[in-house]
């Protein structure tokens, strides 16, 4: 991790203003807002075992790492991290709030050091209305989205170790960071890929492994663990929905990122100067005349101001809305069948929950 990040680094990139990348998105989960103070409530707690240690030397990196936490994790909507809270209730299980808690802090923290690093990649100057964090402090940061990344297990070790589900959760935290990791080396390689390679197939799988693992399917499948709903058919069956919740998510971002306010939304799109790999480009190409194709081919990517607004002044053009329009109520209509369909034996409001919270989004 450290080689790639420095290696990346090096290259300074020109600065992108601002960036927001794919994980940073917003939706509102009402189950989730309901939840959410009692989750912040129980932070301190929670996070007691990462920064304190008997070796006093240490103060002064864990004074820091308490520091990088907040910052990094504290302001964001926490729907990941309280949505594993939500789902231990629905399953059931109140009496295991603080086990439940404890899982959701994980997920925020991994998201804080994905965050951290993928904001180091992308030269980023903002993230969540603020500056980066590394911005903030230096390439020291590099550093800190390890110890994020480490304080993952330190928690699940105080709070989990004791429950039957501990490996588990263990497996799926190193399995999931792992599958992000490999979404954003497929994103970062469509800087270099031909356009022509951009496809809807390579589109799926950047979506599926950068975004939809963590966010959907994870939260998930810990409160399944933690709950004991966890037999290999009853996660197969709550994955494949979950991931297609996920990959309506990312359709639906790619799409705000270009046609949304951004007074609405809370950020300025940049998918196009970016060069994307996304559902609107895609489509966009697929419904082209071969002129406007080659127009795109040409401008795609670039940062002028004037090229971007070719490149939107075509997607205006093009039925896009009304291809979105009949993307999003078809993919809502398979994702209810497979919820009524679903044979795993868990509430249905563990998928329709999140899948009503973000049908229709505009932000």
């Amino acid at each position: 991790m450290y080689r790639i990040l420095v290696t990346v680094c090096r290259r300074n990139p020109p600065l992108k203003t601002p960036n927001f990348c794919r994980n940073s998105s917003t939706w509102h989960f009402p189950p989730v807002m309901a939840l959410r103070t009692t989750f912040l409530d129980a932070f301190q707690d929670t996070m007691k075992p990462l920064f304190s240690d008997p070796d006093i030397r240490l103060n002064s990196v864990l004074t820091r790492l308490e520091e990088s936490v907040r910052y990094n994790t504290t302001d964001g909507k926490l729907n990941r991290g309280v949505a594993v809270l939500h789902t231990t209730n629905l399953l059931g299980r109140s009496d295991k709030k603080e086990q439940a808690i404890a899982l959701g802090w994980c997920i925020e923290i991994l998201q804080g050091f994905l965050l951290v690093a993928d904001d180091i990649m992308d030269n980023s100057l903002t993230r969540r209305g603020k500056p980066c964090w590394f911005r903030k402090v230096g390439l020291s940061a590099i550093n800190d989205s390890i110890l994020l990344d480490s304080s993952v297990y330190t928690l699940l070790k105080a709070h989990i170790k004791s429950e039957s589900c501990y490996l588990d959760c263990l497996e799926l935290f190193l399995d999931v960071t792992r599958k992000t990791s490999y979404g954003q080396g497929l994103d970062l390689e469509s800087e270099s890929l031909a356009l022509c390679d951009f496809t809807m197939d390579r589109y799926s799988a950047i979506v599926q492994y950068k975004t939809a693992y963590y966010s959907f399917y994870l939260p998930v499948a810990l409160a399944m663990h933690l709950c004991g709903h966890n037999k290999p058919e009853q996660l197969e069956s709550a994955k494949l929905i979950l991931l297609q919740i996920g990959h309506y998510f990312q359709v639906q971002d790619d799409y705000l990122d270009c046609f949304g306010d951004p007074k609405v939304i809370g950020k300025i799109g940049t998918d196009i100067q970016e060069r994307k790999c996304s559902w609107l480009f895609i489509t966009a190409m697929s419904l082209a005349s071969q002129e406007e194709k080659a127009l795109l081919g040409e401008i795609y990517g670039l940062t002028d101001d004037a090229s971007v607004a070719r490149v939107k002044e075509l997607y205006h053009k093009l039925p896009l809305k009304e291809k979105y329009q009949e993307y999003c109520n078809t993919t809502y209509q398979d994702i209810s069948a497979a919820i009524a369909e679903d044979k795993s034996g868990l509430p249905k409001e563990t998928f329709s929950d999140f899948l009503d919270a973000i049908h229709k989004r505009n932000k």
